[in-house]
C-alpha cells in the first residue's frame, strides 16, 4: 500500500493523512519498488564482523574503488576550512524481477538493474556538525552510479558527489553554528554523532537462488485468473518481486561492509466497492528468501477464494457506528497497534527533537505498560513460527551490527531504538539506524516483538471479552480480525494520536447472537491512555510484515504480538468517497445480471397484483 511517498493513493483522500507524512505503515503491492535494500540478513553479524574480509573483498573492484576514492577525498578535504571529520560511501546494487498479473494475463514482466550511491559527510565535530537539528538532510548527497566494474567511471561519479556534498555541508555547518549561538539553549545537549567501533565484514559473495521465471509467469496468470470467478471484485492483482541485492559501505573510521541479500515477496490484492461508495480492500502478503519458500499454488488459490468471500461479505455489511468499549484485537491487529502506538515513540531521534511529542523521553525506569508485557526489537531474528520476518538485517544503514534491544521489561521502559544520533542517557547506537537510499538514517524499528506473562487461550480471551461487555453493560464488544495498516502522529504541532485501519471487524454480542461483520471503522486514540487498557493476551504470537514510512524513508518492518483484550477502545467512522460501483456488470456476467433483474421485476409485479 505504500508508494514512494509512503502513503497510498487511496489513503490520500483522508484529510488527516494529508497533514503528516511522518509515520505510516502498510502492506500492499505498491510497496514493492519502494522497498529499500537492507544491509544483509545475517543473524550472526557480530561474529562474522570479527573475522574480517576474505577473497571476495580482494576481488571486489567496486569496493576497492570506493576505498581508494574515500582515502583520496578524506586526505584532500582535511585541508579545507571547515573540514569534514567523517565521510562515508554506500553503494546499492539491485537486480529485481517483477511479474504482475491481473485476470489471467501479465501486466508487467520486467527485470530492473540499478546502482545507487550515497555520500554522507559531517563537517565540524561530533559535538556539533552540519546535521544538527533541522539541517540533518545536509549530510547526504546521492546519485546513480555506473554499472559494471569500470573503476574510472565509478571514481569519477563518487568524486563529483563528494564535491557536491562538501559544498552543501560546509555552508550549512556555518549556519548551524550561528543559529546555535543565537537561539535558546537546547534541553538535550548530546553530541550530533556517536563514536562506534569500525566493522570489517567483506567476505561474502552474492549468490542468486534459482528462479523458474517461465514457471512463475504461468502461476501468476493462473492465480490472477482466479479472481475472474467473482463479479464483485472490481480490481485484483498478483505481484511477485524477486530481488538479489548487494550493499557496500566504507567510511573514514575504517568500516568496510559488504552485505549481499536475496528476498522474494508475493502480494495478492483485491478490491470492491459498496453501494454507498466505500472502497473495500483485502491483501495477502508472503515473503521468503527465494521463490521456493513461498506457499504452494493450491494454498494461494485458497487464500484468493477467502479474499473474495470476505469482500462479498463486506459489501453487504452495515457501516459501523462510533464506539467506545471493550475490544479484542487479533494478534496481527495487535502487532500493528504496538508498531504504531508504541514503536514509533521509542525511536531514539524522537527523544531529542524538540518538535516531537517526546511521549516517553523522561519515562525511562517507569512503568509504561501493564507489568505482564515486555517489548523487544530484534533485527537478528529471522522468523517466528515458521514465518519469515521482513525487518531482519545484519547491519544497520550506518554500518553498526544489528542488536536485540530490550526496550520494555515487565512494563518498565528500559531503552530506545538508537542510531548514531546520541540522546541524553543513551550515547551509543544499538544497530537501529535505518534508511532508504538517498535519505539520512534515523533510529527505526526492525522486528518489534511483544511478549506476555498473562496469557490465556484465544477461546478464553473471547469469553473474557464477553464478560467485560456484560460488566460494562455495553450492547456489544468489537473483535478486530485483520488490518491493512495504520499511521501515527508524533509531532507537537498535531494531536499525539494514532489511527489503525482494520479490514475485518465484528460486533460480538453478549447474549449469544452470532457475530456481526461491520465495515468502515478505524481504531483511534492517544498512546498513554490506550496502552494502559490492556487486560490480557492470547497465547499465540502472530506476525505482521509491511513497509514503514518515516523521516528516513520506507523500510521493511515486522511486528509480532499475541491477541489482546482491551477494557476500552475507541473507533470512528472511516472517511470515504461516494463514487458508485461499476455501472455495467463484469465481462462474462451479463446474462446472470439480466436474469437477476428479471426475477426482481417479476416478483415486484406479483406483489402489486395481490
Amino acid at each position: 500500500m505504500t508508494t514512494e511517498n509512503e502513503i497510498s493513493e487511496r489513503s490520500e483522500k483522508n484529510p488527516v493523512m494529508k497533514l503528516l507524512r511522518a509515520t505510516a505503515c502498510f502492506a500492499l503491492a505498491a510497496q514493492l519498488m519502494a522497498t529499500p535494500l537492507a544491509l544483509g540478513s545475517d543473524s550472526d553479524a557480530e561474529t562474522k564482523a570479527a573475522t574480517g574480509g576474505g577473497a571476495a573483498a580482494a576481488s571486489d573492484l567496486v569496493l576497492k574503488t570506493m576505498q581508494t576514492e574515500l582515502a583520496r577525498a578524506t586526505a584532500g578535504l582535511a585541508k579545507s576550512d571547515p573540514a569534514p571529520y567523517f565521510l562515508s560511501y554506500t553503494v546499492y546494487d539491485q537486480n529485481v524481477t517483477i511479474l504482475a498479473g491481473a485476470y489471467g494475463s501479465l501486466l508487467t514482466d520486467t527485470a530492473v538493474q540499478r546502482r545507487h550511491a550515497d555520500v554522507t559527510m559531517r563537517v565540524g565535530s561530533a559535538a556539533l556538525d552540519n546535521t544538527h537539528g533541522q539541517a540533518r538532510a545536509s549530510g547526504m548527497s546521492s546519485g546513480s552510479l555506473p554499472f559494471g566494474e569500470d573503476q574510472d567511471a565509478i571514481a569519477h561519479v563518487l568524486w563529483e558527489l563528494t564535491d557536491r556534498e562538501y559544498k552543501r555541508a560546509a555552508p550549512t555547518f556555518l549556519n548551524v553554528k550561528t543559529n546555535t549561538a543565537v537561539r535558546a539553549e537546547e534541553e538535550d545537549k548530546s553530541p550530533d554523532f556517536s563514536k562506534e567501533t569500525p566493522v570489517q565484514h567483506t567476505g561474502e559473495a552474492l549468490t542468486v537462488p534459482a528462479f523458474d521465471k517461465t514457471g512463475w509467469e504461468g502461476e501468476i496468470r493462473r492465480l490472477s485468473g482466479e479472481f475472474r470467478k467473482y463479479p464483485d471484485v472490481y480490481f485484483a492483482s498478483v505481484v511477485l518481486q524477486v530481488q538479489s541485492a548487494n550493499q557496500r559501505m566504507v567510511n573514514s573510521e575504517g568500516t568496510a561492509i559488504t552485505s549481499p541479500s536475496n528476498s522474494t515477496r508475493l502480494v495478492m490484492e483485491a478490491q470492491t466497492r459498496a453501494e454507498d461508495g466505500m472502497d473495500l480492500l483485502r491483501v495477502e502478503t508472503f515473503q521468503a528468501p527465494s521463490a521456493a519458500g513461498l506457499p504452494s499454488e493450491k494454498e494461494l488459490s485458497a487464500k484468493i477464494e477467502k479474499m473474495a468471500l470476505d469482500l462479498n461479505a463486506l459489501r453487504k455489511a452495515p457501516v459501523a457506528e462510533p464506539y467506545d468499549g471493550p475490544a479484542l484485537l487479533s494478534g496481527r491487529a495487535a502487532a500493528v497497534f504496538f508498531h504504531e502506538v508504541l514503536g514509533h515513540r521509542l525511536e531514539g531521534h524522537r527523544q531529542k527533537d524538540e518538535d516531537e511529542g517526546q511521549t516517553f523521553t523522561k519515562k525511562v525506569g517507569q512503568e509504561v505498560l501493564p507489568k505482564f508485557l515486555s517489548v523487544t526489537d530484534d533485527p537478528t531474528l529471522q522468523e517466528v513460527g515458521g514465518m519469515k520476518l521482513a525487518g531482519t538485517y545484519g547491519y544497520d544503514s550506518e554500518g553498526v551490527p544489528a542488536r536485540r534491544v530490550e526496550v520494555i521489561k515487565d512494563g518498565v521502559l528500559k531503552s530506545f531504538l538508537m542510531s548514531r544520533m546520541p540522546i541524553k542517557g543513551f550515547e551509543q547506537s544499538n544497530g537501529h539506524g535505518r534508511n532508504q537510499p538517498g535519505l539520512m538514517p534515523t533510529g527505526r524499528q526492525g522486528n518489534l516483538i511483544v511478549t506476555s506473562t498473562q496469557s490465556v487461550s484465544e477461546k478464553d480471551l473471547r469469553q473474557k471479552l464477553i464478560d467485560e461487555v456484560k460488566k460494562q453493560n455495553k450492547p456489544y464488544g468489537l473483535y478486530f480480525d485483520d488490518i491493512q495498516g495504520g499511521f501515527t502522529l508524533t509531532t507537537r504541532s498535531l494531536p499525539q494520536a494514532f489511527q489503525v485501519l482494520p479490514v475485518i471487524v465484528y460486533k460480538v454480542y453478549p447474549d449469544g447472537r452470532p457475530d456481526e461483520l461491520v465495515r468502515g471503522v478505524d481504531i483511534v486514540g492517544t498512546p498513554l491512555a490506550a496502552l494502559t487498557r490492556i487486560m490480557a493476551t492470547g497465547d499465540q504470537q502472530h506476525v505482521f510484515n509491511g513497509v514503514c514510512g518515516a523521516e528516513s524513508g520506507s523500510v521493511p518492518v515486522s511486528a509480532v504480538a499475541p491477541a489482546m483484550l482491551f477494557s476500552e477502545m475507541e473507533v470512528q467512522k472511516r472517511a470515504h468517497e461516494h463514487e458508485r460501483p461499476p455501472l455495467l456488470p463484469a465481462p462474462g456476467f451479463e446474462d446472470k445480471t439480466l436474469k437477476a433483474d428479471t426475477g426482481r421485476s417479476s416478483s415486484s409485479g406479483a406483489e402489486v397484483k395481490q
